[in-house]
């Protein structure tokens, strides 16, 4: 097909435009061959007419569709040309926010001035690994490019990074660099990657400034060589440089700085280290003001150089050297202030005393004298004589000003130097990756000697890159083998020739610099005349002779020059650098020694001055090489590196990053299409789309192109082989076979064939579309119409209905009018006939009613009569009663007085009588007390019968009179009577007055009724509004009630989602900090195993073993090192041995934690037992004071104790005697009347007699349990006194005893009457005396009743002791029961003192007194904050004392168990060895008596039924090594673990663990228990890649730890065991620490499983979940670029979803069948979809490619289908799905309408699991496949970033694909009997015995 035929009606075209370089326009009507021009259409709706140029008649260039708009690699345009290529940029620049853009093997970055998120970490670790084609443009995708093919090519690789001043070279630079240092790692611990980052800012603040360009530009070029060792680690780097801008140190243009160090100083100038530098402001010195700019915006100068300074630091140069430097860069600033002055013409001269001149002198180390000299003064050699000549000011000036910049190019080379250095390494380098920073080509107004030299490097860079790019082409077409023809491209070797070529430029320029009076104008001259008329690339200017101009690659550049020459030269004053050279500073010596290693500056004479040096004749040896050496010109050797340069670069494999400055005003994201097209004209880009335009720029693979254009094939035109079916539509749709080539793989197609194929293709899609909108527009119209005629057939339905419901109505309101009426007259008659009825019954009512009435009044009055009557006779008979009643009671109680007093008289005189006395002695009190009582009683009746006849006498005389005076009041009553008769006439009038007053009254109540009928009826309106406003009142009471109802519903709900969420964020912590302890672990397994492979190298280097050196078997050392703080250290003999081999292999860390811990716990231990003897010191006293005192308090306590006792003894004795004595006299005495038995008399006496006896018992029975009760309560006190302090009485009983004494003699004397008795009163000492006396006189003690009355005292002395017994007795029981719980706690504390001692017996003996004395620590301190809460200090005193001695005596014993139990241990040794070899029956006699105490001796030979096993496996000590070799190290899973019990080597190594534990072995559980642990870390780390071993063993390890958690004899373990199962636990060790440590195993197992599965997995996710199409037909491919051929990707098979499907499934199968955990096979499927969705979601991110519609599409049917396979497996439920969400989010996301604010609205709504980054990415990234679909609008995206600004999440673009979510292992109790389990033969077990 004919290109012009292209040009058809609404084609869109590119015609140049002044303002936009290029402008987009669409042709209103078809071209036609000879037309002279097109008619066009402008975007903005403007018509134009475009003219076609006559001579050649070109056409302007085609655009490309809108799907191939935004493309990633610039060659998978259709149409190649330089609009496409700007538009293509601008679009992803501007409307995308992408910076990187392929072309080709180039790789295009546009400077966003601004900071980007896509650099981070995981940025890098997304590109790494990845092919350079399947991700987005970017650096790193360069840099992982370069890092693979150096690693895959074993060849060195360059990266070029160019452009002009402010493009982003250095940055792209440090980027790549710093990929590198990432992926990489370093080879060795000196961070190698670090310092090779940190040479960065040195370089950037020596060799970068400000232009106007760039505010941070590289003034030099760099070659930066990363070097690598065999493994691709970084080792070392080494810098080279290149052409450093030395004029910017003492000029620099307006609006630009000198180098970036200068300003720092400057800054920090007023630091006190700066002092001595003697700077200021920057403004202050002429090298840093000629800009006019000191300052750039956001930039600290002062903290910049503190960076500089760090990085200095980090680079091995130390402070003494960094002030060095600064002290030469401030000198050269101070130089560049000395002002030289005009002394005539011909010379110059400086003032004296220069302060500038004199800080350069100083801080150089030279003389004033000399410098000031050689400034104005220059020294010329002859043949034969020498001469000293002045210079004018200029030549002094620019002497200086030379002078200047070379001790500035020194010093910068010094820099260079000494970073190489701390970046040299002395492994050796197996390769290296370059990178290149260097500027690009420039031309400026004025253009001088730098620029010259820059766009002749660029010149050689560009040839290089035109010949590597054909390089690459002509490879790919042989590769494919298509007929090859050669392809036109620049060659820029004439304008190469020019320059560097005989007699070309820099060869005329160096030899005009030899001439003695050369000049610029000469040399120009030269030029004109060389190559003028020779060279078509040379011209010269029009109107001006001192320039040339030459034709480069990249545009014409006027070259001015003036200046070239001195440049050329760089000549320096001779004598200035021998005034420098005999400086005393040492830094300026080692400067001006060139590769010479520096002196001591006293190694040299020091200098005397100018003229003495004169006739000094230098050394004939150096000063020739170095005058040799000085005659190098600057272009001879710019010329000499670069050409170094370019062998290096066609060494290595070029990558090519070219720089775009999109703006001058560094405006962020903003696109100067001018700027753009001249840089890119300028790098080759352009050139690069114009030799791929060439050949066959558009290439597809034979699936991509069946796939793309399916559509325009027929169904007879699908073939099998899918080649020949391409071939057979290209012919038939491209007639001219020129268009296409077809290769091996890949079909070729001219520039433009693309395009027109998807023109045929976007019209076939048309006229399909038309074709199913005919159909479906049809297909609506009907369903349209049938909807409307089903409507109106429904409404004439119901209007039908209507009209017949209306009749229907009127009906039945007809036949209900007559039913009303009827009603109506109804019930107007019956209320007639009812209102007639109700008046006569009213009226008979009222009749009946009244005579009613006056019959019940009659009645009542005769009733009321009759009641009076009634009431008056009662009365009259009570009164009569009562006082019949009054006179008897008077009678009887005066003859019983007198009875009573006639008694009386004989009662005193019976009282009077001995016998009376003697009757009440023996009576006693109880007599007296109720005889007492009786007489009380007896006065209380006759008090109350003399009051009772007085008032009755009272009331009869009152009654009398009252009754007189009724009867005179009857008989005036009666006479009133009489009286009355006469007053009944005027009653009668009264009455008829009243009556009147009465219907008066009547009416008036009825005038009250009719109104209170009239209030009642508004009180019931009343009170019915009030119902009413109740009933509302109620209805807003239900409504707040139910509002209330609801809030509480809801604050409720609240609750339980506050509750929730908080319970979700306990979980959430939950996790981090499990997820923080597995990250630990891997770490501490990562350096585990970095530790056991330098352990590896250096056994590997050590060849010869040390004489004498024993090596232990690996296994038992490792054992020894890793788990020692498990076990306990072996006996005496075997001390040495074991201690050597854990002190080799115990962490340096850890012995210094546990020497320091341990110097701790021994100063602790000598502190406190100083403290302890201080404070027994002071006990001790306090105890022999205290001791003292209660000896006193004690001894008087006791006395009056006993005292007490024998006086109550005493006194009960008397009592008894007496009354002895009593009885006797009372038997005596038989002849007396009144004292006869029988008598009344006698038998109350001896009923008194009796019971004084029987009290007289009970108190004796009193005194004896006194008496146990005071001894017992003395031994509890002495008890006490040597338990606790004592307790001091003395004040209760000496109160005690003072009060008995006082109460008896008070009784004594109060009741006491007698003379005797008050003349003389007995004191109450001498009554005690006499009472105590052995032979008492109770005559004498009995008078006047004295005996009674000591008695009464006594017994009262009695009620006190009792009450004080019974008080001391509750006294006694609280301490009682306060020592009781004392002894409780102390039983307590034993118990726990007894466990925490077995638990300590099975530590070692150091862990061993460490644990108790943290133990005993942890109690003293919580004893002494229980003694602190008390108040008394004696107490926290003493009790301090007593943990003291507590602590003393523990550790006492402490040291003795454990003395006992090393013996105990090794007597059981002896012994075992002694039974083993003698037999059963010797070992009673040899078993010590103490061996039994601790670990009593098991008999070897236990007779056992047969076939009775108890689940053990015993072994041999030495077959442990076998048996963790055949079955953990040899064994297989795929081999002989396929056939056995799921769990089968566990329960192995469990039962034999069981045996040990059986047998009390404690040696054998700890080393089989270390032994299995790494066996199993080693299996795992030598095939910790196979998936099959990892599993398996991640299951063993679980059950193994199941195991120990199910027989551990914990409860909480073993609800689910059977009995038998209860039997077979652990009975002598607890393991579980063990159980820690392999809980840890299994973390580590199973992260190492998550990572072998990520390795199996990872290369699948990418191809079967995106690139694959699972739905074939959906998605269209678009083109690619060239990155897709590169040599990088590899002819791997094409994974798809069922691969990804299948191996999820063989991961699961294979864990089931070893018996993994239901719970842990749910977590590692849910870590599995985790990965599957962060790598898919990552590499969506980062593909623009996958951004469309039908990928979408692609990406749900996928989910979907590992929705079903986690269906199929019942794993749906446990959070694998949940972990697909994000993915899910972003699917729907790019198939979601993405237009209006609704949608935006949806969309935020909807992608709740996406961050902002990365919902706004997706949408950047958008991009159509067809062109019915629409590109994500600008407006919308900054729609959706406004509503998702309040979003608080992480600003984190991709998902961490390395996070593995913690793990948790739930307790799985196994079923399986023990017993039971059967060894099979093809493990090699023989050895082990069943038990």
């Amino acid at each position: 097909m004919a290109a012009s035929e292209l040009y058809t009606k609404l084609a869109r075209v590119w015609i140049p435009d002044a303002e936009e370089v290029w402008k987009s326009a669409e042709l209103i009507k078809d071209y036609k061959h000879g037309d002279i021009s097109l008619q066009l259409s402008l975007e903005d709706g403007t018509a134009i007419e475009h003219k076609l140029d006559p001579k050649t008649k070109n056409l302007p260039h085609l655009r490309n569709p809108d799907i191939l708009v935004g493309e990633n690699d610039l060659t998978a345009l259709s149409y190649l040309h330089e609009p496409a290529v700007l538009h293509n940029l601008k679009v992803r620049f501007i409307d995308s926010k992408l910076i990187y853009t392929y072309c080709g093997i180039v790789l295009v970055a546009i400077n966003p001035y601004e900071n980007l998120p896509i650099y981070g970490s995981d940025i890098i670790n997304a590109y790494s690994g990845q092919n350079m084609g399947d991700m987005d443009p970017h650096i790193f995708a360069v840099a992982e490019e370069a890092y693979k093919q150096m690693a895959r090519d074993e060849r060195n690789q360059s990266i070029i990074v160019s452009g002009e001043s402010g493009a982003g070279k250095t940055v792209s630079a440090k980027y790549a660099m710093r990929y590198f240092a990432t992926v990489s790692g370093s080879a060795n611990e000196a961070n190698v990657e670090e310092k090779v980052l940190a040479s960065n800012p040195i370089m950037e603040a020596i060799g970068n400034a400000k232009t106007t360009r760039n505010d941070n530009s590289s003034r030099f070029g760099k070659y930066i060589e990363i070097g690598f060792d065999n493994r691709y680690r970084i080792i070392g780097a080494n810098m080279r440089t290149y052409l450093l801008e030395k004029s910017r140190v003492v000029f620099q243009a307006d609006e630009e700085r000198n180098y970036h160090v200068f300003y720092q100083l400057c800054a920090s100038a007023h630091l006190p280290e700066y002092k001595a530098l003697r700077l200021s402001r920057a403004d202050d010195f002429h090298f840093t003001k000629q800009g006019r700019s000191p300052v750039i915006d956001g930039v600290d100068d002062t903290k910049e150089l503190s960076n500089t300074r760090h990085a200095f630091t980090l680079l091995g140069i130390n402070e003494s050297y960094q002030m060095g430097l600064f002290q030469v860069l401030a000198a050269i600033l101070h130089l560049g202030n000395v002002e030289i002055k005009d002394r005539d013409s011909d010379s110059s001269v400086i003032a004296p005393n220069n302060h500038h001149l004199t800080a350069f002198c100083e801080l150089v180390g030279v003389t004033y004298q000399d410098m000031s000299h050689w400034l104005c003064h220059k020294k010329l050699k002859t043949a034969t004589e020498t001469y000293i000549k002045t210079v004018p000011r200029l030549q002094a000036t620019n002497a200086r000003d030379a002078l200047a910049k070379h001790i500035y190019a020194k010093l910068f080379n010094w820099i260079v130097e000494h970073v190489n250095k701390a970046l040299h390494t002395n492994v050796k380098q197996h390769s290296f990756i370059g990178v290149l920073d260097i500027y690009g080509f420039e031309t400026f107004e004025i253009n001088s000697f730098e620029q010259f030299c820059i766009n002749y490097a660029n010149e050689k860079l560009q040839q290089q890159f035109n010949m590597h790019v054909f390089k690459l082409e002509q490879e790919e077409y042989m590769k494919e083998q298509i007929p090859w023809t050669l392809i036109d491209f620049y060659d820029n070797q004439p304008c190469i020739n020019l320059i560097e070529a005989k007699m070309g430029i820099l060869d005329l320029l160096d030899e005009e610099c030899k001439m003695p009076k050369g000049s610029d104008d000469s040399w120009a001259q030269k030029l004109y005349n060389t190559h003028l008329k020779t060279c078509s690339l040379f011209e010269k200017p029009r109107m001006s002779n001192k320039a040339f101009i030459i034709q480069h690659f990249a545009d014409k550049v006027e070259y001015q020059c003036d200046g070239f020459l001195e440049k050329n030269k760089d000549t320096v004053n001779g004598e200035q650098i021998n005034v420098l050279k005999a400086s005393k500073f040492d830094l300026l010596i080692e400067l001006f020694q060139d590769e010479e290693k520096a002196t001591s500056p006293t190694g040299q004479a020091p200098g005397t001055g100018g003229r003495t040096r004169l006739s000094v004749k230098p050394d004939k040896a150096r000063p020739g090489a170095s005058s040799k050496e000085h005659k190098k010109t600057v272009g001879c050797q710019f010329r000499n590196s670069l050409q170094l340069l370019m062998e290096t670069l066609n060494a290595t494999t070029p990558h090519y990053v070219r720089c775009i400055k999109p703006n001058d005003l560094k405006f962020p994201f903003t696109f100067d299409p001018k700027r753009a097209v001249q840089q890119l004209r300028a790098c080759g880009v352009l050139e690069t789309i114009r030799i791929s335009a060439a050949g066959f720029p558009s290439r597809w693979t034979y699936q991509e192109f069946f796939s793309r254009y399916r559509v325009l094939m027929k169904q007879k035109d699908v073939l099998q082989d899918k080649k020949l079916t391409c071939k057979n539509v290209l012919e038939r749709l491209v007639q001219d076979q020129d268009k296409y080539q077809f290769g091996k793989t890949k079909i070729f197609f001219r520039a433009g064939q693309v395009a027109y194929l998807e023109k045929l293709r976007a019209d076939k899609l048309r006229v399909a579309c038309i074709r199913i909108q005919k159909t479906i527009r049809c297909w609506l119209a009907r369903k349209k119409y049938l909807r409307k005629r089903r409507a109106a057939i429904t409404i004439q339905r119901f209007t039908r209905g209507y009209q017949a419901r209306c009749l229907a109505k009127f009906m039945r309101r007809t036949e209900a009018a007559t039913t009303i009426q009827k009603f109506q007259r109804m019930y107007v008659e019956r209320k007639r006939y009812r209102q007639k009825q109700a008046a006569a019954l009213a009226m008979q009512t009222i009749l009946r009613a009244y005579m009613a009435r006056q019959k019940y009044q009659r009645l009542v009055r005769e009733d009321k009569a009759l009641l009076i009557q009634k009431h008056v006779r009662g009365w009259l008979a009570r009164q009569w009663y009562k006082r019949c009643l009054r006179a008897i009671v008077y009678l009887q109680c005066c003859v019983r007085r007198m009875k009573a007093r006639r008694e009386l008289k004989k009662l005193k005189i019976e009282a009077r009588s001995v016998e009376h006395f003697k009757k009440l002695n023996i009576g006693m009190e109880n007599k007296i007390m109720q005889l007492q009582r009786k007489i009380d009683e007896q006065n209380k009746d006759h008090r109350a019968v003399v009051e009772r006849l007085s008032g009755l006498e009272s009331t009869h005389a009152a009654e009398s009179e009252r009754m007189r005076v009724e009867l005179t009041r009857l008989r005036g009553a009666e006479e009133e009577a009489k009286s009355n008769g006469n007053r009944v006439t005027s009653l009668l009038e009264e009455l008829e007055k009243l009556r009147k007053e009465l219907s008066t009254t009547q009416k008036e109540k009825k005038t009250i009724e009719d109104w209170a009928q009239t209030y009642r009826d508004e009180m019931e309106k009343m009170v019915a509004e009030l119902k009413e406003q109740n009933g509302l009142l109620k209805s807003e009471k239900d409504d707040l009630n139910r509002m209330i109802k609801d809030q509480s519903q809801q604050m409720t709900e609240k609750m339980v989602r506050a509750i929730a969420e908080e319970t979700q964020q306990l979980e959430s912590d939950l996790n981090d900090e499990r997820s923080r302890y597995q990250n630990l672990l891997t770490e501490h397994l990562r350096l585990e195993e970095k530790y056991d492979d330098l352990k590896e190298e250096i056994s590997h280097s050590v060849n010869v073993p040390k004489p004498g050196h024993r090596r232990t078997d690996s296994t038992h050392s490792s054992n020894e090192s890793e788990y020692t703080y498990n076990s306990e250290f072996a006996e005496s003999e075997e001390g040495s041995r074991a201690t050597e081999d854990v002190t080799r292999g115990m962490d340096t860390s850890l012995t210094l934690k546990l020497q320091k811990r341990l110097t701790e716990l021994e100063q602790e231990k000598q502190s406190l037992r100083n403290e302890l003897e201080s404070k027994e010191d002071q006990f001790q006293r306090a105890r022999a004071r205290d001791d003292v005192e209660h000896k006193k308090a004690r001894g008087a306590e006791l006395e009056y104790e006993s005292l007490k006792r024998q006086e109550l003894e005493s006194e009960n004795k008397k009592l008894k005697h007496n009354l002895a004595e009593m009885r006797q006299s009372l038997l005596g005495n038989v002849g007396t009347g009144a004292g006869a038995p029988g008598s009344p008399a006698y038998k109350v006496l001896l009923d008194q007699l009796n019971s004084s006896c029987e009290e007289l018992d009970v108190r004796k029975e009193e005194v004896l349990i006194l008496r146990s009760q005071l001894v017992s309560q003395k031994e509890a006190l002495q008890h006490k006194e040597t338990m606790t302090e004592p307790v001091h009485h003395m004040e209760d009983m000496s109160k005690l005893k003072d009060s008995e004494i006082k109460q008896a003699y008070m009784g004594l004397k109060d009741t006491n009457r007698s003379p005797r008795f008050l003349r003389n009163p007995l004191e109450a000492n001498e009554l005690l005396s006499k009472l105590r006396s052995p032979t008492p006189d109770f005559h004498r003690l009995n008078e006047d009743g004295e005996l009674w009355l000591v008695y009464q005292g006594l017994k009262e002395t009695n009620r006190l002791l009792e009450s004080q017994l019974q008080a001391q007795r509750r006294s006694y029981d609280n301490e009682v029961e306060v020592m009781r719980g004392e002894l409780q706690s102390v039983k307590e504390e034993n118990n726990r003192q007894q466990q925490l001692l077995a638990q300590n017996l099975q530590l070692p003996p150091e862990a061993r007194i460490e644990a108790s004395l943290q133990h005993e620590i942890t109690r003293l301190t919580n004893e002494n904050l229980d003694v602190l809460k008390s108040d008394n200090p004696t107490e926290f005193r003493e009790g301090r004392c007593t943990i003291f001695r507590r602590l003393i005596d523990l550790m006492e014993q402490l040291e003795k168990q454990d003395k006992t139990i090393r013996k105990l241990k090794k007597q059981l040794k002896v012994f075992s060895k002694k039974i083993g070899e003698m037999g059963a029956g010797q070992m009673e006699g040899q078993v010590s008596p103490g061996q039994m105490v601790d670990e009593p001796i098991r008999p070897v030979n236990i007779p056992r039924r047969e076939k009775d096993f108890q689940g053990m496996l015993e072994y041999k000590k030495e077959d442990e090594l076998k048996l963790v070799k055949n079955l953990i190290l040899e064994l297989k899973p795929r081999g002989v673990a396929v056939n056995l019990i799921p769990g089968l080597p566990a329960y192995i190594l469990f039962m034999c663990l069981r045996h040990a534990d059986y047998n009390n072995d404690d040696q054998k559980v700890r080393t089989l228990l270390t032994s299995t642990i790494n066996s199993i870390k080693k299996i795992l780390k030598k095939r910790g890649d196979d998936f099959e071993t990892v599993s398996f063993w991640l299951s063993n390890t679980c059950r193994f730890l199941h195991c120990l958690k199910q027989y551990s004899g914990d409860e909480s373990f073993m609800k689910h065991n059977t009995p038998k199962q209860n039997e077979h636990c652990l009975s002598n060790f607890d393991l579980a620490e063990y159980r820690q440590v392999l809980s840890d195993l299994a973390i580590q197992i199973y992260q190492q499983l998550i990572k072998c599965m990520e390795n199996i997995l990872q290369p699948m996710i990418v191809s079967g979940m995106l690139e694959h199409e699972t739905i074939q037909g959906v998605s269209g491919v678009k083109p690619t670029g060239l990155r897709k051929r590169t040599s990088s990707i590899a002819d791997e098979g094409t994974y798809t979803l069922d691969s990804i499907l299948r191996q999820l499934s063989a991961f699961h199968s294979t864990m089931c069948q070893h018996g993994t955990d239901p719970e842990l096979i749910k977590q590692v499927v849910k870590q599995q979809f985790y990965i599957i969705g962060a790598v898919t979601l990552n590499n969506l991110l980062l593909r623009k490619d996958m951004c469309s519609w039908s990928k979408g599409m692609q990406i749900r049917y996928n989910v979907s289908q590992l929705e079903e396979w986690l269906r199929d497996k019942s794993l749906m439920v446990y959070g694998a799905k949940e972990t697909l969400e994000p993915l899910i989010q972003a699917a729907q996301l790019l198939q979601v309408k993405k237009k209006t604010d609704e949608d935006a609205e949806a969309i935020c709504s909807m992608c709740l699991a996406l961050s902002t980054a990365q919902i706004v990415k997706v949408l950047n990234l958008y991009t159509p496949v067809n062109e019915f679909e629409e590109r994500v609008a600008v407006t919308f995206i900054r729609t959706i970033q406004t509503r998702l600004r309040d979003r608080c999440e992480t600003p984190q673009l991709l998902m961490d694909t390395k996070m593995i979510y913690p793990v948790t292992f739930p307790f799985n109790p196994s079923s399986l009997a023990l017993e039971t389990i059967q060894i099979p033969s093809s493990l090699n077990l023989a050895f082990l015995s069943r038990v």
